[in-house]
């Protein structure tokens, strides 16, 4: 299977880096679709993340905070909060570019900006982005199980991939 993934709005986002998205796809796919003695490569499995949504929630606390020389935050009070939305679907292809199925999951996330308890302002974005992209992939996962005996005599009936982009052996 050809994996590929179109980070789509989330590539405009200042959480997740750009190789998030396929990393994290090729990886949910060879734990849970693949076949790991499968050395032909049958169709493509696109990734794409339609929407996205991240709002910084808190911030009246981060300005409390900075009157009260970040006292509170010594006793655990939260800085921010970074809430992410993701909307993603899955096409499933031939080897002749033939949609033959698309799935769609919807992730959120609620990360904690906080000095002890919490994460980091520069690690949490990419964190809520992450864990929502991972819940709208694991929403996907079971669609992808119910649909798989409908879809692998689809995939070898359309073909090999005559050339692909990444070797079996680095899926």
């Amino acid at each position: 299977m050809e994996i590929t993934a179109d980070p789509g709005p989330l590539a405009m986002n200042d959480g997740a880096l750009p190789e998030d998205p396929l990393r994290m796809f090729k990886a949910e796919l060879q734990r849970n679709v693949l076949e790991p003695t499968d050395t032909v490569t049958y169709g493509y499995a696109r990734l794409i993340v339609t929407k996205v949504k991240t709002i910084r929630t808190g911030r009246s606390l981060q300005a409390a905070q900075v009157v009260t020389f970040l006292l509170p935050s010594l006793f655990g009070a939260p800085l921010e909060w970074y809430k992410t939305d993701i909307q993603a679907e899955v096409q499933m292809m031939n080897a002749n570019g033939d949609l033959l199925g698309t799935y769609t999951g919807k992730g959120t996330s609620n990360v904690k900006v906080a000095m002890y308890s919490g994460y980091s302002q520069t690690e949490a974005p990419r964190l809520s982005d992450v864990i929502a992209l991972r819940e709208a992939l694991s929403q996907i996962r079971p669609q992808l199980d119910t649909a798989a005996t409908r879809l692998r005599p689809l995939l070898m009936a359309g073909g090999q991939v005559n050339s692909p982009t990444v070797s079996s052996d680095n899926r």
